[in-house]
């Protein structure tokens, strides 16, 4: 049965690495719209193997319900979609290899001295003392949160507004 899970999750790491691999590198923004998809699905699918359904289930509505089903919106409604290709003349590619090498060998030292912990817990699903906190403990800083959203979005149609009245 531990092989199997193993077998389960090192299928969702590829897939979550690899879609990512496509959504950076691929010439057709079309092509990285749709391997967004599988990234978010994999990243998901982690959060359920480390026992965060909330963050699942969240992962699941918000970025692959709401957000890239907005992308892919925008996508298909870019006029000459069909020959729209990703611009890559960078100039400081060299230049960004030395953080990025430098993460890398952090993450790597990181993943091979961390004492990994691998037998299997029962873990109480997550929600119940979220939805707890939110709406006793953490209520002032929630609604906070939730009126500068609010703000951003009022602004942000209020500008898109007037930058629509500029151009007419």
């Amino acid at each position: 049965m531990e092989i199997l899970q193993n077998i389960v999750f090192v299928f969702f790491v590829l897939l979550t690495v690899i879609s990512a691999g496509v959504v950076v590198f691929h010439k057709r923004i079309i092509y990285s719209a749709f391997a967004l998809l599988f990234t978010f699905f994999g990243v998901a699918a982690l959060y359920v193997y480390l026992a965060a359904d909330f963050l699942a289930a969240s992962q699941v509505l918000i970025y692959v319900g709401g957000i890239l089903t907005l992308i892919i919106f925008g996508v298909f409604l870019t006029a000459k979609i069909t020959t729209l290709e990703i611009p890559d003349e960078t100039h400081q590619r060299y230049i960004a290899l030395i953080p990025v090498a430098l993460l890398g060998v952090g993450l790597f030292w990181m993943i091979f001295s961390a004492p990994w912990d691998s037998t299997l817990r029962s873990v109480e699903p997550t929600t119940k003392p979220l939805g707890k906190l939110l709406l006793t403990e953490y209520l002032v800083p929630f609604e906070v949160a939730s009126m500068l959203l609010l703000a951003a979005l009022i602004g942000a149609m209020r500008l898109a507004r007037f930058y629509k009245k500029e151009e007419v």
